[in-house]
């Protein structure tokens, strides 16, 4: 995984050099000659922050390789009963 360095100027002239850049690994973005930014790719991002996938994500099973099936058993009407407080 390669740094990538690139100023304000060049990243604003050639945004899909900095984006295929990312991909490989961080590009800092300086400005006036100081690191300022960074840009990541998405999959670098989560890793880092620990964000992987939404439960929601992981149930809709939209990504190859779902190795799982989800079938929640339906509840019968049965387990509602009403509160005795005698």
């Amino acid at each position: 995984m390669g740094i990538t360095t690139l100023t304000s100027r060049e990243f604003n002239q050639d945004t899909s050099r900095a984006k295929k850049a990312a991909s490989a690994g961080p590009v800092i973005i300086t400005d006036r000659g100081r690191p300022a930014h960074v840009l990541l790719s998405i999959e670098e991002y989560r890793r880092l922050t620990g964000t992987g996938r939404s439960l929601l994500e992981a149930l809709a099973q939209t990504e190859d390789g779902s190795d799982f099936e989800f079938d929640p058993p339906k509840m019968g009407g049965n387990w509602l009963k009403p509160v005795d407080f005698d």
